[in-house]
């Protein structure tokens, strides 16, 4: 006779005996109900003629019924249920502005991610500080998130200082606690100690360049970028002559990472150097650094480097970014980026903005033009000013047609074509372009 089946040996149960499962928040998720509303507002030409009509207040209801489920499931005792629900609240949070849904519910989420930092494994905590940095980017700087941060931040500082945790752990409670700093702090004490934290885990990086047995352990590096990274984010937000005492610490000693032989460290080393530069020539005008001609020789070299060894891909990212970098060191130059947001346009201008931007972009990814729009922290940090609101009429005007959109992208993809034919027809005469 056949074995009986054990009913229930492949679904977790929760403390009903009923089996339970986590259906994360999507990307269809944030397409169809927390974008349904902002989609067309971000992007004109995304209004189509005819569409059903939604039922906003409906949307919404839902999707706040879906996140408290989420933030339940915070508090679950499988630690995969917990991760799968923070990464849910992730992405949620970082494709809608939810104020007022997380007012109200901002130390129910505060507990629910201490926990899951103090007690969790690798993932979870890497999650929870993920969470935390959009908890704040949602709450803006006020009170509230002040509360946030005095609860979060002796924890993460607890982390990232602790060497038995994860290397990943230590690195994403680094950069949580440099943006929730950035954010929330208004006390200049609280600022210098959370610099001095990250100080003490980035320059053990000067320490093993001068190390010449290599004992120090090379997977310490992501550690050391973040801290690094985040550490310059609360730089560009210090008083003049707490700066000027950073520039003298750092700034001989920072050229030595430029010979790490990880990318990514040679990047973020260049690119503080460049910021550095910029706040060291807006405090004094006539700043002079001494071993400018050594320094500029090893930019130089980054910029055209042509070793074999390395990838192509990596050699020419390190070019792009040195010859900008390079540019800013020798010339004080910037090369202005513009970018797109709906009707608006924002410029980049300088290194102080670029690390700014890119900081926020990396955690709230595909939302950051999203909240750009519309989250009053976020335009407050780049003197955007408030909110645009355009009317029906005014979206109706700058709506193109779909039959317009597609003669556009046809003639543009024609266009491509043949000027890429040209570039990889082989036997084109090399002759007519001299």
């Amino acid at each position: 006779m056949p074995k009986p089946k054990k009913r229930g040996s492949n679904h977790q149960r929760g403390a009903s005996g009923q089996p339970r499962s986590v259906q994360p928040f999507s990307d269809e998720d944030a397409s169809i109900e927390t974008m349904s509303h902002c989609s067309g507002f971000s992007d004109p030409a995304s209004f189509t003629e005819d569409g059903p009509e939604i039922d906003e207040e409906a949307t919404q209801e839902d999707l706040e019924y879906k996140l408290k489920g989420f933030i339940d499931l915070t508090l679950d005792k499988s630690a995969k249920t917990r991760q799968a629900a923070l990464e849910s609240l992730k992405n949620a949070f970082s494709s809608k502005i939810l104020y007022e849904f997380i007012m109200e519910r901002r130390m129910t989420l505060t507990d629910s991610i201490e926990r899951c930092i103090k007690k969790g494994k690798s993932d979870e905590q890497c999650a929870a500080a993920g969470l935390a940095c959009l908890l704040c980017v949602q709450m803006g700087s006020g009170i509230e998130s002040e509360e946030i941060f005095k609860t979060l931040g002796p924890v993460l500082k607890k982390i990232v200082c602790d060497g038995t945790a994860s290397i990943q752990a230590r690195q994403a409670c680094a950069t949580c606690l440099g943006i929730c700093c950035f954010i929330v702090t208004d006390d200049i004490t609280e600022l210098y100690s959370t610099m001095e934290c990250l100080e003490n885990i980035f320059t053990k990086a000067y320490q093993r360049d001068r190390d010449t047995n290599g004992v120090s352990s090379t997977h310490n590096t992501v550690l050391h970028i973040s801290a690094l990274l985040a550490w310059t984010l609360l730089l560009t937000i210090c008083p003049m002559n707490e700066v000027k005492k950073k520039i003298e610490m750092h700034l001989h000693k920072l050229p030595s990472l430029l010979s790490c032989d990880d990318l990514n460290m040679r990047i973020a080393a260049g690119e503080t150097l460049a910021l550095l530069f910029e706040l060291a020539r807006e405090t004094d005008a006539d700043f002079f650094y001494e071993d400018m001609e050594l320094l500029t020789e090893k930019l130089r070299a980054l910029a055209t480097d042509g070793n074999k060894h390395r990838a192509k891909v990596d050699k020419r990212k390190q070019r792009s970014v040195f010859r900008d970098v390079l540019r800013a060191v020798e010339e004080r130059d910037f090369p202005t980026e513009m970018v797109k947001f709906g009707p608006e346009r924002m410029y980049i201008d300088c290194w102080v903005k670029k690390q700014t931007y890119d900081t926020f972009k990396d955690i709230l990814g595909s939302g950051m033009q999203y909240h750009l729009q519309s989250n009053d922290f976020l335009r407050n940090v780049f003197e955007l000013g408030p909110p645009v609101m355009l009317d029906a009429a005014t979206l109706k005007t700058m709506k193109i047609s779909r039959f317009e959109r597609h003669l556009y992208n046809s003639a543009a993809f024609k266009a491509r074509t043949k000027a890429r034919s040209k570039c990889r027809d082989k036997r084109a005469d090399v002759g007519e372009f001299f």
